[in-house]
């Protein structure tokens, strides 16, 4: 994606298409864009799914993804490690083990869908 007028059009697209729906990846523009995508989400009412709890805090549908802070410590311990003499080619990778789902009830109403128990239960932070 490349600009806010590039972003309105391919959400409008999709807002087109019966049954559609909209999944924003974690990228700079959707980090950019993000209260832009958020709107379009709501104002064309399609369901989206985000990669964190700021969009939904910002009126998105729901996100899925794993917890930054904790990325954030395995990257400082990282720095730590290197900064001791640990060469960065022999650190193993490291892939999130935490992740966590918000869910905005508001958002959820507004579009008209009802929310499962079982989806609300798995929830880590629900906003209403």
């Amino acid at each position: 994606m490349g600009d806010a007028a590039e972003i309105g059009r391919a959400i409008g697209k999709f807002a087109t298409e019966p049954n559609s729906g909209l999944i924003a990846i974690a990228s700079s523009p959707a980090t950019v864009y993000s209260k832009l995508i958020v709107d379009l989400a709501v104002r064309h009412r399609l369901p989206a799914v985000y990669p964190n709890r700021l969009h939904v805090v910002a009126g998105g549908l729901v996100s899925y993804g794993p917890v930054f802070l904790d990325q954030f410590r395995g990257a400082a311990d990282y720095v730590d490690r290197i900064l001791r003499g640990a060469k960065p080619g022999d650190l193993p990778v490291r892939t999130p083990s935490k992740y966590e789902m918000a869910l905005n009830l508001k958002t959820a109403n507004a579009l008209g869908l009802l929310v499962p128990q079982i989806v609300l239960a798995r929830a880590n932070e629900i906003i209403e």
